[in-house]
């Protein structure tokens, strides 16, 4: 069965292969986003850690950054946006991940946050992702992730306040030849130093009147009543009234639209499906550096072949598979997204408008690993994206006037990254990572292939070619506007339609696919 069901619903077993597959996101291109609206506190907070890494316990940098509103109603359900968690662990952790052979480093982090208001707390997971890194050759290694973060909602009146807890990183290691290193990954495992300042606060933000109510605190949908607010020394409120304050704080980022504004994405007689057969929306943002701006991708259709796991590197401790899917990009029989537009300011001052699409221009391909620790069946999932697109521009208004591009107006290769496994996968292609979780018996959390989710990364957009017509050079205006690397991604695909084993929705299982096999879900972008 390639159906992903409810987790209630299915065996173990079910709930193990799901883990096991992982999924495919592309690049967003370039339509600006609004700016963040006033109102906003910028926090940027750097906080001492202590870390235990193999060689022992170890001082460590934790800094985070997001953006918080100044204040919010009773009810209303705020997301911090922005949020970056940099770690910077000491020298003394390189030389860990040195002895095991690892040359490279990628983060996945998982960062506890006490919620809190009056008398009341609850808890919610920031969840990040980091491009991998070259481990140094000296000092310490410094690792970025960037992730969507649950929503919160404070219940009543009074001060809600957000503080940092423990951090887990989840390394996924590498080496020069591409071979595994021993173990293949690790944990890293913090918690703020005894002298953190403020034990750990990042932001307060004022709910309802100035003035606190009593009976009012904040709310967690995976909140932990009865726990004691970290930033406070305030008594717990009783059990059975403690649930019913805190703050709700939701489990996951929002997901699905409710209409169907999304071009169609079904397989057809010149694209018969096979018994491997899913299809998904994706859609996200990137950001633009030389704009200082975020780009949208509006929902686009994939195609995907499910693979079949193979046994991977042998591991003492850990049944390990790995699987290799492919996707092509689905437009109107065209492995290509839909014709978009964006506007944007070019040099800061120039409104520029241009229509563009994303085109694949050769395979894409979807490596995941995953690794199911035998002492309790825990499975985590690694995925690696590997795509081969580079961006057309059919239109262009400069300042109000047209301007003809021509047929041909392209970036001259492929959108790229820095590829983690150069040795096996060479070239010049994009790549983005996902991490998918999961615990026996309990829903998955992350990236996985059958529910979707988010997978990020980091593209260097090249410089354009073949623009202008009637002895017009454009290339030189787009490249300088735009190309250019440091262009963070957050990408978002919905819940797959597995078109032999469709689902279409009961009283235990929420819909996965329409009537007539198209996905179901079409996802929201995430900043």
């Amino acid at each position: 069965m390639r159906g992903h069901r409810a987790a209630a619903s299915r065996p173990s077993r079910v709930r193990a292969r799901s883990a096991a597959i992982a999924a495919f996101v592309v690049l967003a291109a370039m339509v600006p986003a609004v700016a963040s609206a006033a109102g906003t506190q910028e926090v940027d907070a750097e906080l001492p850690y202590v870390c235990t890494l193999p060689s022992g316990r170890q001082p460590a940098e934790v800094r985070v950054s997001a953006a918080f509103p100044d204040r919010m109603e009773a009810g209303e359900a705020i997301s911090p946006t922005d949020v970056t968690t940099t770690v910077e662990l000491p020298a003394e952790a390189v030389a860990d991940l040195t002895a095991l052979k690892a040359t490279t480093a990628q983060a996945a982090t998982r960062l506890t946050l006490g919620v809190a208001q009056n008398e009341s707390a609850a808890e919610a997971t920031w969840r990040g992702t980091a491009e991998p890194v070259a481990l140094p050759k000296s000092g310490p290694l410094t690792l970025t992730a960037t992730g969507d973060v649950p929503s919160v909602t404070g219940r009543s009146d009074g001060d809600l306040t957000f503080s940092a807890g423990n951090l887990a990183v989840d390394l996924a290691l590498g080496t020069a030849d591409g071979a595994a290193t021993d173990p293949s990954s690790l944990t890293v495992d913090c918690s703020p130093a005894e002298d953190t300042p403020e034990k750990g606060l990042l932001a307060t933000v004022q709910v309802g009147t100035e003035t606190a109510e009593p009976s009012g605190s904040p709310s967690s949908s995976g909140s932990s009543p009865g726990t004691p607010d970290p930033s406070s020394g305030t008594p717990d409120a009783p059990e059975d009234r403690q649930g019913d304050r805190a703050p709700k704080a939701a489990e996951n980022p929002p997901g699905a639209a409710a209409d169907r504004d999304a071009p169609p994405c079904l397989y057809d007689d010149e694209h018969p499906p096979t018994p491997a057969s899913l299809n998904a929306y994706v859609t996200g943002y990137t950001d633009v550096k030389k704009l200082d701006a975020a780009s949208l991708l509006p929902p686009s259709c994939m195609l995907i072949e499910q693979g079949n796991p193979v046994d991977g590197p042998p591991d003492p401790d850990h049944l390990v598979f790995d699987t290799v899917s492919s996707a092509d990009f689905h437009y109107e029989g065209r492995k290509e997204t839909p014709p978009f537009e964006s506007t944007f300011l070019a040099f800061g001052f120039t409104p520029v408008k241009a229509t563009m699409v994303l085109k694949q221009t050769g395979p894409v391909t979807i490596h995941s690993r995953i690794t199911m620790r035998l002492s309790d069946f825990r499975t985590t999932t690694d995925t690696y994206v590997r795509a081969l697109l580079t961006l057309q521009v059919t239109d262009l208004e400069v300042n109000g006037t047209p301007l003809d591009v021509g047929a041909g107006c392209r970036t001259e290769k492929s959108l790229t990254s820095l590829e983690p496994d150069p040795s096996n996968h060479p070239g010049d292609h994009l790549v983005l990572y996902g991490r998918g979780e999961q615990d026996l018996g309990m829903p998955a959390t992350g990236y996985l292939l059958l529910s979707g989710g988010v997978l990020s990364g980091e593209a260097t957009v090249p410089a354009f070619t073949g623009c202008g017509a009637g002895g017009e050079n454009l290339d030189r205006l787009l490249t300088a506007s735009v190309s250019g690397p440091g262009n963070q991604i957050k990408q978002v695909q919905g819940q797959t339609c597995s078109i032999a084993n469709p689902v279409f929705g009961d009283e235990f299982n929420a819909p996965q696919c329409t009537s007539d096999l198209q996905p179901h879900v079409i996802p929201v972008p995430e900043r």
